[in-house]
């Protein structure tokens, strides 16, 4: 964990202050309640399985897709925490799959209920095709999972959302925009909170962790170097969700307050970083042509070649911000967490068109991007997305 601090120019964790000022109500309400983990094995949904299980729940339940991340999941779990008096299972489920309606049929009965599920790379909406899973995954699936915890009477839905979703420029951070007015109307069913934070580092497919494949597999690393981001750690961001999930009252939005030790840092001035921390020193390459011919010659120097180049491609948000200047905000309650204030406003006819235009759509077995595109403009007008037609797959 120092490690990662060190990368991201952080000596200390945003939300310990938090944490220990609250620590006996958050131990005392975990260890009480029965717990529903979905998106499980992500990086973020491990970090909230770990927080939730060294607290010590009545029940603990994990659902993911990927297998083989549960099984690193439980091995985390066992050795760092061992064992200990908790019903503690994991499922490899779709939760979009009748196989998970069987499941939650055959027991469902949870006080919390986490979605930490996520199609999450601004490359995902490209195509047509995983754009609409995306949709499926960040939208829909959500707002079934969120009806079947209505009906099985639990007592909080948390989501987890990002920073994207202020002021969205991209198909992704609108998708969980719409996810956030999904959840505005089931909360006068069902209590209902979220977190919107920052890139998560090292996560599972992100940039830093593509870092760790890059050397492993002996390749150069490339990186931005005109995008700056805020970064939390793993651990940080299994924090924030249980926080909001325990703490939030109905339809807060919580979010890292921006403070002297949460700040922006670009891409490439971790990279280098990162290379010195692994004993070598960057050499700037020009043209990826040139990075990959001197991979085979340079590290043996103790030199790793790197491309470093301004961002061009499609998605790619210049700035970060966590809310917006119509949102109201509670900086009082928490020391290093601010929370964003929700009335129930959605509407409930725009709503409705929209998923109901997505089921033609995926009806038909025929759709494009633009037809797609026009619902998300329905429903929000200011969306500021531009097509420029390059993608980071067309990049190293």
């Amino acid at each position: 964990m120092n490690k990662i601090l060190e990368l991201i120019d952080r000596s200390e964790l945003l939300f310990s202050e938090d944490i220990i000022c609250h620590s006996r109500y958050l131990t005392d309400a975990v260890s009480n309640s029965t717990f529903l983990v979905l998106g499980a094995a992500g990086s973020i949904g491990q970090a909230v399985t770990k927080e939730i299980f060294k607290r010590k729940p009545k029940k603990l339940h994990a659902v993911d897709i990927n297998e083989n991340n549960l099984t690193e999941l439980v091995r985390d779990i066992r050795s760092s925490f061992g064992y200990c008096d908790v019903d503690f299972r994991t499922f490899a489920l779709d939760i979009g799959s009748v196989e998970y309606d069987a499941f939650i049929e055959s027991d469902g009965k949870y006080d919390y209920v986490l979605n930490l599920t996520a199609l999450k790379h601004v490359r995902s909406e490209e195509d047509p095709f995983t754009l609409m899973r995306m949709i499926d995954v960040n939208i829909f699936n959500t707002d079934k999972t969120i009806k079947q915890s209505i009906d099985n009477g639990t007592k909080k839905y948390f989501c987890v959302s990002t920073d994207k979703a202020a002021n969205p420029i991209n198909m992704m951070g609108a998708s969980k925009r719409i996810m956030e007015m999904f959840l505005m109307r089931r909360s006068l069913d069902i209590n209902v909170s979220t977190a919107r934070f920052a890139n998560v580092a090292f996560s599972d497919g992100s940039l830093l962790h593509g870092f760790n494949q890059r050397i492993e597999k002996i390749q150069p690393i490339a990186a931005p170097n005109d995008i700056r981001r805020y970064f939390v750690t793993p651990q940080e961001s299994g924090e924030l969700c249980l926080m909001s999930c325990i703490f939030g009252e109905n339809r807060d939005i919580f979010f890292p307050k921006l403070t002297k030790a949460l700040h922006l840092i670009s891409f490439s001035d971790i990279a280098v970083k990162y290379l010195k921390n692994n004993g070598f020193e960057p050499y700037l390459c020009e043209t990826e042509d040139e990075a990959r011919k001197l991979i085979k010659t340079l590290p043996e120097k103790g030199k790793w070649p790197c491309l470093f180049t301004k961002s061009n491609t499609t998605g790619e948000k210049n700035f970060e911000e966590f809310y917006t200047d119509k949102e109201i905000l509670d900086m009082d309650r928490f020391k290093n967490l601010g929370i964003i204030k929700n009335s129930p406003e959605f509407d409930d006819e725009k709503l409705n068109y929209f998923e109901n235009s997505m089921n033609n759509l995926k009806s038909s077995l025929s759709w494009t991007k633009p037809q797609i595109l026009e619902q998300f403009f329905n429903l929000i007008p200011e969306f500021s997305y531009k097509d420029v037609g390059k993608y980071l797959d067309g990049k190293m």
